[in-house]
């Protein structure tokens, strides 16, 4: 048989256009200009370096030979195939790409959710381990970019007694760090919570409720947050090791751009309804702990129902993924009992804290 094929010599970087013919003994390679034969290879040296399935034409070598010879004729590699065993390989059938394509699709994303998996839990366990130090720093950073263009209220007696009741009810839940809370003029209705211990409350909240275990029933909740981390979970839930890393070598600028580019922040903060209901629960029974009235999340849930029935989302804002209010108002549902969250003092000085 006489067919193309071409032949490495692995000496130069020259490519010979050649012509191959078997023998009972040898694979003798003819160079296809003048027939001049270039090598002649015992057939017990021959060998097939690599396989059909991941080479296009896998090429021919002599054993302890740097020389090749790539056979791109499938007629000719089957021929080869079925005269020499130990090139069987060359007449592998090459799997469809569809197949290829479908099984590498399956495999990555195979990869990809475990990697989500590790990322979801494992960063979940790994955001309290943080040094407090660097959430806190977190914290504050986010603070002053959320609340850059907004105005903080000032009044220090009003301040004081909200701080205050937050403190005692993180001290409660034996949080060893301190609490510092936050109040921001205007609205919405609503607060959050930042890593490192740091709520904030809006006034349009503190001025619509109807009194003050509503205002400590909202405090409780996001303390439920603080206690348990959630923001750093979410945080580090969104943006898995990056954001660890960046924590750790103190790339905060790179950090705060990442997150605060393209509404991600906003997105990253949002807690989850497990996260929702364990902070109810957890404010609920700080509350009880401490022997203040716990009627206030139940009743403010009631009261936004009241006034957006058909739209809780839009009046709780775009910081938190809420469970049901209807089944949130049945979980934290509890008597009026228990003394207030506040003196007759704090509570005027905290509707005032704006003034």
């Amino acid at each position: 048989m006489a067919t193309m094929a071409r032949f490495y010599d692995g000496e130069t970087a020259l490519v010979h256009d050649v012509s191959v013919r078997t023998t009972t003994n040898e694979l003798v390679i003819f160079r296809l200009a003048d027939a001049g034969i270039l090598a002649r290879w015992p057939i017990g040296e021959l060998a097939v370096l690599g396989d059909i399935q991941h080479e296009v034409t896998p090429p021919i070598v002599r054993k302890g030979s740097e020389a090749r010879l790539v056979v791109d004729d499938p007629e000719l590699r089957r021929q080869l195939a079925a005269l020499v065993p130990q090139l069987a390989p060359l007449a592998a059938t090459r799997p469809m790409p569809v197949r290829r394509i479908a099984a590498f699709g399956a495999s990555f994303a195979a990869l990809l959710g475990l990697f989500w998996l590790a990322v979801d839990y494992g960063t979940e366990y790994a955001a309290p381990l943080l040094p407090y130090s660097l959430q806190a720093k977190l914290g504050e950073s986010v603070f002053d970019e959320l609340t850059a263009d907004k105005d903080e209220c000032h009044g220090k007696a009003g301040l004081a007694a909200i701080n205050d009741l937050a403190n005692r009810l993180a001290r409660a839940a034996d949080y060893p760090h301190d609490i510092t809370v936050h109040v921001i003029e205007g609205g919405p209705v609503n607060a959050f919570t930042l890593p490192g211990g740091i709520l904030v409350v809006y006034s349009d909240l503190i001025d619509q409720a109807k009194d003050s275990s509503q205002v400590a029933g909202v405090i409780a909740h996001e303390i439920g947050h603080a206690v348990h981390f959630h923001p750093m979970k979410g945080l580090a839930r969104q943006y898995g090791i990056d954001l660890m890393v960046k924590l750790v070598s103190g790339g905060y600028s790179d950090l705060l751009n990442t997150l605060t580019s393209g509404g991600n922040l906003l997105l990253a903060l949002r807690n989850g309804r497990a996260f929702e209901r364990d902070a109810d629960a957890t404010g609920v029974a700080l509350l009880e702990k401490l022997g203040v009235r716990a009627d206030g999340i139940a009743s403010f849930f009631e009261q936004m129902m009241e006034k957006e029935p058909k739209d809780m989302a839009a009046v709780a804002g775009v910081w938190s993924s809420h469970p049901p209010t209807a089944e949130r108002i049945a979980a934290t549902k509890r008597p009026a009992s228990g003394r207030p969250a506040f003196t007759d003092a704090e509570w005027k000085a905290l509707r005032n804290v704006c003034k």
